[in-house]
């Protein structure tokens, strides 16, 4: 194979002779080009539709994951206001029962006659002092919901004795209340005493059940303690009266009085005024005839009207 070379610059022109190897070489590269391009194209397409879908899958993948993840949180979201809502619920619960703890300590405190601010519920606590650090502690998150439980578990326990104190300051205070002892009137001075004496009306030696307390007419008539009214108007001997059974055996009378401020089946509170000073019934003038019963028979008012109050 002969190849003619022509220059255009000088117009000479070069053959050269190919041999039989170098014929098939050439024939190789310019037969090899055309096809080495196409199957780089074709190479090249395929390799660009094969990352078309690997970026779609891909992009789908995580599509999906960030859909997961989304849901996880919402869920997440969810039990956290749950919760959040059910500690709230338990703070004010706690809130409420420490309201209750102020309100019965300061009634307990008001019972106990205590000084005030010695206990002043409605303030924290005094506390402090000097504080050091502790060694080889490490610091760990508490579980709120445990200290919560915890807290309400002291509040049930200081209220149980708290109740347990009020019960039995009212226990006392209900025995203070019933315990006989002081004198019938505001304003007098014990007349006639208990026992034999001489009749005022027949001048003859008889036994008087109580005792009598002259003053001016209409002052108050008091009850020396709580219970409940009996009776509640005239009486033969006794003119107008009242009577008023403490419990435990006790009853006492006061008689000749001018007005009943009570009726039968009131409840009256030591020292609350029940009747106004007369001379109703069998009397020489305004004074109050006061009578112990002890177990249904009289005993000397005396002993209880000289006794010191609990």
């Amino acid at each position: 194979m002969k190849i003619i070379v022509v220059s255009r610059r000088h117009g000479s022109t070069r053959s050269f002779t190919l041999g039989g190897w170098t014929r098939a070489l050439l024939s190789a590269c310019i037969v090899g080009i055309p096809v080495g391009a196409a199957t780089f194209a074709v190479t090249q397409m395929s390799h660009d539709d094969t990352s078309d879908v690997l970026s779609s899958k891909s992009a789908q993948a995580w599509e999906e994951t960030l859909q997961q993840q989304d849901a996880a949180i919402e869920i997440a979201k969810q039990e956290a206001e749950k919760k959040l809502a059910a500690m709230t619920l338990r703070v004010a619960e706690l809130q409420a029962r420490l309201v209750r703890l102020d309100a019965l300590g300061e009634r307990l405190t008001t019972m106990a006659k205590l000084d005030n601010g010695e206990f002043d519920f409605s303030r924290v606590p005094a506390r402090g002092g000097p504080e050091q650090d502790l060694e080889d502690t490490g610091y760990a998150a508490p579980d709120f919901q445990q200290v919560l439980d915890q807290l309400g578990d002291q509040i049930d326990d200081r209220q149980q004795q708290l109740d347990t104190l009020e019960a039995l300051m009212a226990k006392r205070k209900l025995q203070n209340d019933v315990f006989l002892a002081g004198r019938p009137i505001k304003k007098g001075w014990m007349s006639s005493r208990y026992g034999r004496r001489s009749d005022p009306f027949s001048g003859r030696i008889a036994w008087h059940a109580g005792v009598d307390f002259a003053g001016k007419e209409g002052s108050d008539v008091v009850a020396v303690a709580a219970g409940v009214v009996t009776w509640s108007g005239d009486r033969y001997g006794y003119g107008t009266m009242v009577e008023v059974n403490h419990g435990n055996g006790f009853t006492t009378r006061y008689g000749h009085c001018k007005e009943n401020l009570v009726k039968a089946g009131d409840v009256v509170k030591k020292g609350q005024v029940v009747a106004l000073m007369g001379s109703s019934g069998r009397s020489t003038g305004p004074h109050v005839h006061f009578e112990v019963y002890k177990n249904g028979r009289t005993v000397d008012p005396a002993t209880y009207i000289h006794r010191a109050s609990r």
